[in-house]
């Protein structure tokens, strides 16, 4: 059955200056020549033309279009964009005209970007990549996707796989070589075991880096705790410097977690305002009280604002806030502040921003930040740990096999029914 033709607004929500549409599948070309009601453009070049409605003869608008010819697209089909003026009713207008066309009809959500995957032109761990980069908010999430997006995860996943298989084709040679040569198949068993454990150190350093990658894509956790009333909201505002959090002199107004995101120095994290933190007879606030304790378990780090006459924590960051009414500076605390005034908060923000650095290095290449590629790469270490192991030759060329397979996981090139649906529609209308 042939495909349908897909259409949608692949730029931003009008009104804008220019709108962007594109047009996708094998009626993409003849619906352009019909909205142009003339000759088409050369392909791959930008021309303007009068869009016409096929129907009434109508003027849509005066718009910048361009083909191009499969399979060099984006989506490995025949492709078509309209650069339009960017008002409501010209883009509603023209995707009307565009869907009353013959086979023609509105794109789903990541269509077009499936499309891609489904003609070869991407692969699923570049389709995660270009999700990522949609979604990135900060530029060392930006740098990790546009890795990803380009292939880098693929390529390294494929060379390791290739070297698998050179190992695989030594243990089946081997195979051959075990009941007439036997010490033509021990000399290649030691071969392989040494090629097996250089693989493993090689993809236990990447499985082992996976936590700060995953802390790129995701974000640092940062909680804010410390009893009632000492300034845990005011702080979290003063840091995202937006009123985020409900600021009150009534002890225990935050009872759930609030979650504010903010940018480290191009390192994306989220403060986490939480319930004071003191004994309670009301149940409601003593589950605000679970819950702070549970996130500050879990987080990347602690910030724990003091009173007067508070110990200071053990672990995490000690911040003595309300220092403009203060008599004198907190003892112990490592941070005198005052979330009211501003007083000291630029040098917590400063250390917060050196802080993220070092855990994150967002400089330095950070790969493996999908759960579903840590599983992967685990999945092939482990199998090819148990396959340095095994003497028996059979059992080894199944551990081999069975490593081949799971790095063959991450281009999708096996076992992906399961995860396209979930991974496409995290995609918006016109990608």
């Amino acid at each position: 059955m042939t495909a349908a033709t897909i259409a949608a607004l692949a730029s931003g929500r009008p009104p804008s200056a220019v709108a962007v549409i594109r047009v996708s599948g094998p009626a993409a070309t003849p619906t352009l020549a019909r909205l142009l009601n003339g000759a088409l453009p050369p392909p791959r070049r930008m021309s303007l033309r009068r869009l016409q409605d096929p129907q009434s003869g109508s003027l849509l608008d005066n718009a910048l279009v361009v083909q191009f010819p499969a399979p060099d697209t984006a989506t490995g089909e025949d492709l078509v964009e309209l650069h339009l003026h960017g008002g409501p009713a010209v883009v509603s207008d023209v995707l009307d005209a565009l869907t009353r066309q013959p086979g023609v009809r509105l794109a789903e959500a990541g269509e077009f970007t499936r499309r891609a995957f489904a003609n070869n032109r991407l692969d699923l761990a570049q389709v995660e990549g270009l999700a990522d980069l949609v979604a990135a908010e900060t530029s060392s999430q930006r740098q990790q996707a546009l890795a990803l997006a380009g292939g880098s995860l693929s390529h390294l996943a494929d060379a390791w796989r290739s070297r698998i298989i050179a190992v695989l084709a030594e243990a089946e040679a081997a195979l051959d070589f075990a009941e007439d040569e036997a010490d033509v198949a021990a000399r290649l068993s030691v071969s392989s075991s040494k090629a097996l454990s250089a693989l493993v150190m090689e993809i236990d350093g990447l499985v082992a880096d996976s936590g700060r990658a995953a802390r790129i894509r995701d974000g640092l956790a940062i909680v804010v705790t410390g009893p009632p009333n000492v300034g845990k909201s005011s702080l979290v505002n003063a840091l995202a410097m937006r009123d985020a959090a409900i600021v009150t002199p009534i002890a225990g107004t935050t009872r759930d977690p609030i979650e504010v995101p903010i940018n480290l120095g191009g390192v994306a994290a989220t403060l986490i305002d939480t319930a004071g933190i003191r004994d309670s007879d009301d149940p409601v606030e003593q589950e605000g009280i679970k819950r702070a304790r549970a996130r500050a378990a879990s987080a990347d780090l602690v910030l724990t604002l003091v009173g007067e006459g508070d110990e200071a924590p053990s672990t995490g960051w000690t911040v003595a806030n309300k220092s403009d009414i203060r008599t004198a500076p907190h003892p112990t605390a490592r941070f005198q502040l005052s979330a009211l005034t501003g007083a000291g908060i630029s040098e917590l923000r400063a250390a917060l921003v050196e802080w993220a650095a070092v855990v994150a290095r967002p400089g330095e290449p950070a790969l493996l930040s999908h759960a579903r590629h840590r599983a992967a790469f685990t999945d092939a270490a482990d199998a090819l740990r148990n396959a340095a192991a095994i003497d028996d030759l059979v059992l080894r060329t199944e551990e081999l096999r069975r490593a081949a397979h799971a790095l063959g996981r991450i281009a999708g090139r096996v076992d992906v029914d399961d995860v396209l649906d979930r991974i496409f529609s995290q995609f918006c209308i016109g990608k």
